[in-house]
């Protein structure tokens, strides 16, 4: 079970993609991103784009880079402040 984060229902600011946007300290990346505009975590090597499937870490789609750590999962990591996101689904 994922520990509940400190930040929870404060509005924080994440940089997704190289853009600052607002969150929920009690959301997972996952939720802020499929809170944006576009919804994807990663491109395949067949070039199909990719999103969290189980939400609990067990299919591995939603692996994204968070703070220079690639392979991070999106639905197991709490949002927080300062956090750079970056999705290889973003171009």
């Amino acid at each position: 079970m994922m520990e509940q984060n400190k930040q929870s229902n404060k509005t924080i600011q994440i940089y997704l993609n190289g853009q600052w946007v607002t969150a929920n300290g009690a959301m997972t990346v996952a939720a802020l991103i499929l809170s944006q505009t576009t919804y994807n975590t990663r491109t395949s090597v067949t070039g199909m784009q990719r999103f969290a499937v189980c939400g609990m870490g067990a299919c591995q789609e939603c692996r994204v880079s968070v703070n220079g750590r690639p392979h991070q999962l999106a639905c197991q990591v709490w949002c927080e402040t300062g956090m750079v996101i970056e999705t290889g689904g973003a171009k």
